[in-house]
Parts: structure tokens; C-alpha cells; sequence
């Protein structure tokens, strides 16, 4: 009998994966919105009795509630390295396995991050909407960029996709300090990284690139105190988790000129899952998130910012490698293993 499967969060670029793989002993269901504690109430009864496996992305927020409206869930699945948006404490109890998906996108990613870092320091965006507001007569304007291979590059997580970052730093001529708790000698001997103290690499890198997880010992590591540090010519790029910088912070430091900018590709709320843009402020539990929309808004309008809508990741090759290990690792836990699951 085919295993009973939903998968939410499904998007046009994963199609092509599933029009070109035949999966005989799965019975799918798509859904194109996330699954939260409202949409959870669309599905039919009968669906959701006998529903064996979930696949979720972080947009969704499988909470209590949304776990305890299927009566047969067997696995949750998702289709990331995080997991902070799956109630742990209700899957354990239920015993339903939960697995993920580790080190896709590292490549992805660390080409994503040299993009914005390219954007940033050759002045690419501002010169391309300088040249559309109809001023392209006068080439007055200074869109005087730098060399990478003059400049310092501090990498924050050296995990895989910091290390993606480093070896494409190396191939530009750039120096390269790392900060880590554990410092990987193998990249030293192959890409010249310098491992050395936070505070040291904000005063000394021109460009800061944050590559972590979020942990307790994460959140709002970059804070009004480590602006302060960085140099004025500076600029930050998070594509890791928004949770690791304090937005509000991040503002005042562009605004006011302690650092040169920022780019950002992880901004949302996706602890709540709420469409940050539709927020009403009387909310009282979307406030933060209303907040931090607000602050964003003024953000953009800043020069030499960018922010995008969490696409590092995202390029055909990364989606269908999910996909793939996705289903791998469901058969794998179907059949007992637990190579794939978290817990």
C-alpha cells in the first residue's frame, strides 16, 4: 500500500523534480501553502487520519495542535537544515520521527554571498537605478568600487557553506581572518584562513559574512556593540538567520555611518510564520514582527543595502538535491534507519 504522504510549502521549482522522478510507493498530496494552525483546518478529516508522513519548509509552523490533528503521523520531514519550526517536545511524546535535510546549498549560497558582496562594493545596484532614473548624461556621480583582492574578508561559521565562502574568497586574492569555536586545520592548509578572535576580525575585515546556525548563544550576536567595532568602510552579509543580528541595531549603525551597508537574505518572521507586510501593530503577539518589518522598510531606503526575500539557497540544482534526499531519508526511516532523522 502506498505510504499516505502531504507536502506543503510546495513551490513551481520543485515540479520539475517530481515530473521527472516516479515514486511508486508514495501516494502525495500537494499543498502549496504552508501548514500552521489555521491551514491545518482546510484538510479533510479523513485526510488527515490517514496521513503517514508530513514534508514541511520553514515557512510552516508545526506546532501541538497542527501534530495532534493527524491521528497516524509517523514522520515529519523537512525540507531544511533547521528545525526550530517543528514542536520537538510533542513529536518526541508521539513518537513520530523528525528528519531533515543537511549541507545542500552550500554552493548556492556562498556564489549568492560573493553576488551581494560584488553588488555592494562595485556600487552595481545604485549605478544600475542611477542609470535608469533618465541621469545617464551626467557621469558625474562617483561609483568608485574597490578590488577584492585589496580587501579583508571576515567569515563568521566556518561550517560547510562558510568554507564555500573562503575557498571563492581565496580564488579572488582576498585575505581571509575566520572566527569559529572550532577552528577546522584543514581549511587553513587549503584556503590561507587566519582563525582568529571576534572582536579582532570586526576591527579587521572590510567585509563580514555570518554563516551560523541559530543557537541561544547566536541570537543578536551582532549588536549595537559589534558595530561599534567594525570599521566605517565595513559592510555585513547575513544570508545564515536573521535571529543572529539585531535589526534595530543594524539600522542605527548604516544610518549613522558606523558601518558603509549591509545586505541581508533572511529578514522574516519565520518563528511565527507571519506575512510580516499584512500585519496589524494591535496584534499583541505579531508586534515584534510588525516592528521589525517597519525597521526594514526604513532599512531598504538606505543606500548601499540590499535585502532579498531568502533566495541564497535557492537555484534549481539545491531544490532538487532536497527533494532527493528527502525522500531518501523518508524510505530510509520507513524502513527503521535513523541516518537522516534529528529526533
Amino acid at each position: 500500500m502506498a505510504i499516505k504522504t502531504l507536502v506543503f510549502d510546495y513551490r513551481d521549482e520543485e515540479k520539475e523534480f517530481f515530473g521527472t522522478h516516479e515514486l511508486e510507493n508514495f501516494e502525495i498530496t500537494f499543498y502549496s501553502n504552508s501548514l500552521n494552525g489555521e491551514t491545518v483546518k482546510e484538510i479533510p478529516q479523513e485526510v488527515l487520519d490517514n496521513t503517514y508522513v508530513i514534508s514541511v519548509f520553514v515557512n510552516s509552523d508545526v506546532n501541538e495542535n497542527v501534530i495532534n490533528s493527524f491521528k497516524n503521523l509517523r514522520i515529519i520531514s523537512t525540507r531544511s537544515t533547521g528545525v526550530e519550526h517543528i514542536d520537538k517536545k510533542t513529536a518526541d511524546e508521539k513518537n513520530i520521527a523528525v528528519i531533515n535535510v543537511e549541507r545542500y546549498g552550500a554552493k548556492s549560497v556562498a556564489q549568492y554571498t560573493f553576488g551581494l558582496i560584488l553588488a555592494l562594493v562595485r556600487k552595481i545596484i545604485p549605478a544600475s537605478n542611477y542609470f535608469l532614473s533618465g541621469q545617464q548624461e551626467n557621469f558625474s556621480k562617483n561609483f568608485t568600487g574597490r578590488d577584492l583582492s585589496t580587501l579583508t574578508l571576515g567569515v563568521v561559521g566556518t561550517g560547510n557553506i562558510g568554507i564555500a565562502v573562503c575557498k571563492l574568497a581565496r580564488a579572488f586574492g582576498m585575505k581571509i581572518l575566520a572566527y569559529d569555536l572550532i577552528e577546522k586545520q584543514e581549511a587553513v592548509n587549503n584556503f590561507d584562513i587566519t582563525y582568529t578572535g571576534l572582536n579582532t576580525l570586526l576591527k579587521e575585515a572590510d567585509i563580514i559574512t555570518l554563516h551560523l546556525p541559530y543557537t541561544k548563544e547566536s541570537y543578536r550576536m551582532f549588536s549595537s556593540e559589534q558595530f561599534k567595532l567594525m570599521k566605517n568602510s565595513a559592510y555585513l552579509i547575513n544570508t545564515s538567520r536573521k535571529e543572529i543580528v539585531n535589526t534595530k541595531d543594524l539600522y542605527e549603525a548604516v544610518s549613522k555611518g558606523l558601518i558603509a551597508g549591509t545586505a541581508l537574505d533572511v529578514v522574516f518572521c519565520k518563528d511565527k510564520n507571519f506575512d510580516c507586510a499584512n500585519l496589524s501593530p494591535q496584534a499583541d503577539e505579531s508586534l515584534h514582527c510588525f516592528e521589525e518589518e517597519q525597521i526594514l522598510k526604513e532599512l531598504a531606503k538606505l543606500p548601499d543595502v540590499i535585502i532579498t526575500p531568502h533566495i541564497a539557497y535557492d537555484t534549481q540544482d539545491a531544490v532538487d538535491y532536497i527533494l532527493e534526499v528527502t525522500f531518501i531519508a523518508i524510505s530510509d526511516c520507513i524502513k527503521g534507519g535513523n541516518s537522516y532523522r534529528i529526533y
